[in-house]
């Protein structure tokens, strides 16, 4: 996952459209367009957005 991609997220049971604002290891930062408020910035998980990888699964 790069700067720039455009992504899903669950976000109060609905899929919402995000762009990826910044990557850390364990973090990302997601921007997404709210209603009343456009641009905001969305603090994450990563695991939270890529379920399926993680450090462990990785190093087997």
């Amino acid at each position: 996952m790069k700067v720039g991609d455009k992504i899903k997220i669950d976000f109060a049971g609905k899929k919402k459209d995000a762009v990826v604002h910044k990557v850390h290891p364990n973090t990302i930062y997601l921007k997404v367009d709210f209603k009343r408020d456009k641009g905001k910035i969305v603090k994450r998980k990563l695991n939270q957005v890529q379920p399926g990888k993680n450090k462990k699964s990785a190093k087997k």
